[in-house]
């Protein structure tokens, strides 16, 4: 049985991989939540981890407060980037496997793009945000060579982000139920993806020694917009769903127009396990149960 260091593990994407890896007997997942462990940290972090000795570390920590990042990124730079060289040393030393999370906002400069990057395409960050996480990425591949490096889009899961104090389609129920109409941004193209199907793919990524940098999202795409307005179709509610530009918003950060991501190295594996979007979003309202 492999041991598993998961940091983070009572976020979104980590509460997840928890419920997932626990099904299967190739893993023991030693969850690590803030209380045990802080990246930023660098002594406690060592201390954590030498005792633990983990075949695999999973670090799902991250300043992900997009908005927040443009006014004030040190912290962003701190926990995604400085902290995460540190972790990747720690691994390289000890010859452990690193998981990092990255993310689309890795791209945003073809302006022009409508078709969906692959692996091979060149980043192109348009926030501080995608800035951050793209150098993570670099500091990784620089420092370990046995690195699975995951960039995901549009993240929802049960337990919503701890860093944004829930999730996208929770948001849409929520407003929709308490004002009954919504504005929703129709010029950002993305593919919102469960964390539940991530962690079934990751479950079978990690079994391999197949290192590198992988787009791990669901399938299809869609406006935020159009992603909405699903998720009122599935509910069976009567909510009056505008569609806005995002220059309405007025926000801080830029957010990448089109940032679809193909899962070229994952197929070309044979190890592409996520589904659709939509088939997704049903898995996800029938798990908190709001469908039956």
């Amino acid at each position: 049985m492999k041991k598993i260091a998961l940091i983070g593990a009572n976020g979104q994407l980590g509460t997840d991989i928890v419920k997932v890896f626990s099904r299967d007997h190739f893993f023991q997942v030693i969850s690590l939540t803030t209380k045990e462990i802080d990246i930023t940290d660098e002594n406690k972090t060592k201390k954590v981890l030498e005792e633990i000795k983990p075949d695999l570390v999973v670090n799902t920590a991250a300043f992900h407060r997009v908005n927040d990042i443009e006014d004030n990124p040190e912290p962003a730079f701190l926990v995604n980037v400085v902290a995460e060289k540190k972790l990747a040393e720690l691994c390289f030393k000890n010859d452990w496997k690193l998981a990092f999370f990255s993310t689309d906002y890795v791209f945003g400069q073809d302006g022009k793009r409508k078709k969906p990057y692959s692996e091979e395409d060149c980043p192109g960050p348009i926030s501080t945000y995608g800035v951050s996480k793209l150098a993570g990425e670099y500091v990784t591949r620089l420092t370990t060579p046995k690195h699975f490096i995951l960039r995901m889009c549009g993240l929802f899961g049960v337990v919503g982000s701890l860093g944004k104090g829930g999730n996208f389609v929770e948001m849409m129920i929520k407003l929709g139920k308490e004002k009954g109409e919504v504005r929703v941004v129709n010029d950002q193209i993305c593919t919102p993806t469960y964390t539940k199907n991530v962690a079934e793919n990751l479950l079978a990524l990690f079994k391999t020694s197949h290192y590198g940098l992988y787009h791990m999202t669901a399938e299809g795409q869609c406006s935020w917009y159009e992603f909405a307005c699903a998720i009122f179709k599935l509910m069976k509610m009567d909510v009056r769903c505008t569609p806005v530009s995002s220059q309405e918003y007025n926000s801080r950060a830029k957010y990448p127009p089109y940032s679809v991501l193909e899962n070229a190295k994952l197929k070309k594996l044979g190890l592409n396990k996520m589904r659709d979007w939509k088939e997704n979003l049903t898995l996800y309202l029938k798990e908190k149960e709001y469908l039956k």
